[in-house]
């Protein structure tokens, strides 16, 4: 064979020469059809609300008043409370279920308490974001009603070790326009729970433990609500989710319940709200205190920055659980909630 032959039949360069010609006449062809839908380029707009203004600026939490959410009130046919003036919080207390863990009855407010917050923003929208109890027997039925009113979950996962009967928690998120067809499909979704009515407030029976030792070793002051002392951190910086700035300790919040055994006792169940460059730290301080860690993982989607939650357990002494809980909270950016 002659340097000028080529392997392919023989073929001279002249041959050669028009289909690489050929091939980079192509070239512009192909790199326009990525933008085809269904033809491997980016998935068609699907009409969520992403949150985003059309200058690409996220969007900001404007105050609110319990005023402006009579009517999410009386949908989901129980009251709510304003939290720090910028989002609507509303809790659905698993009353209806009798959960040990561990040996220990758990009450509604340690661990079973579902919650959603609505939060009103500067281009007329409403998101809402919260955490649902729901029984191992009802979780897909749960989930395909969520599905089906425009909720999104984004996360399922346990609050518990070892149960009966097997509960979990899934998180949800929610945005648009009008806040009462949010709230519709929320109370169509809750309907598919055992998630009892609204009761009338009792008054809070006196807390066995020692609060103000509590208080003194977290460096922060709790609250007592339904038995149950609850003491809160949130997060220092801003943070972010689909396009939208969340108000300070909305889904950013360490919170810590404490749940009076008798003789200064207690159990404990909360979460920590962490980045990644702070997991292994906080980790690392809570075992040394003896407290269990029950998972890690996240609760939202897309937001920023990055956050990562563990949720905990202990049954020991308040005062000594709550030491503890303060060199682990010394390893993120957290302060007191006011």
């Amino acid at each position: 064979m002659n340097s000028g032959q080529q392997q392919d039949g023989g073929q001279g360069p002249g041959v050669e020469r028009r289909r690489l010609l050929a091939g980079a006449a192509l070239v512009p062809v192909l790199a326009g059809i990525g933008t085809v839908a269904g033809c491997g380029g980016p998935a068609e707009d699907s009409g969520k609300d992403s949150g985003k203004k059309d200058n690409g600026k996220l969007v900001e939490p404007v105050p609110t008043t319990l005023a402006d959410w009579q009517e999410v009130a009386k949908i989901l046919d129980r009251p709510g409370n304003m939290v720090r003036g910028t989002f609507y919080h509303t809790p659905f207390l698993r009353g209806d279920l009798h959960v040990v863990s561990r040996g220990i009855t758990v009450t509604p407010g340690l661990a079973l308490g579902s919650h959603v917050s609505f939060v009103r923003y500067s281009d007329g929208s409403t998101m809402a974001m919260g955490d649902l109890v729901v029984t191992e027997d009802d979780l897909q039925k749960l989930t395909d009603a969520l599905h089906t009113q425009g909720f999104t979950q984004t996360a399922i996962h346990k609050h518990l070790l070892a149960q009966s009967p097997d509960v979990w928690w899934t998180h949800i998120h929610n945005a648009g326009q009008d806040p009462r067809a949010i709230a519709r499909g929320l109370r169509t979704v809750l309907d598919q729970t055992g998630t009892p009515p609204a009761t009338p407030p009792l008054p809070s029976p006196p807390i066995d433990l020692d609060t103000a030792g509590i208080d003194a070793a977290l460096g922060a002051r709790g609250t007592s609500n339904g038995g149950i002392y609850t003491c809160t951190f949130i997060r220092r910086e801003t943070i972010t989710d689909m396009g939208r700035v969340l108000p300070p300790g909305l889904a950013s919040t360490t919170a810590f319940n404490f749940q009076p055994l008798g003789g200064g006792r207690a159990a404990l169940n909360g979460d920590f709200a962490m980045i990644a460059d702070e997991v292994q730290d906080a980790l690392k301080a809570l075992r040394r205190g003896g407290i269990e860690v029950i998972s890690l993982h996240n609760h939202g989607l897309t937001d920023e920055p990055r956050l990562f939650f563990t949720h905990i357990w202990a049954v020991d002494d308040a005062v000594k659980i709550a030491r503890t809980l303060r060199s682990a909270v010394a390893a993120t950016n957290a302060k007191p909630s006011a």
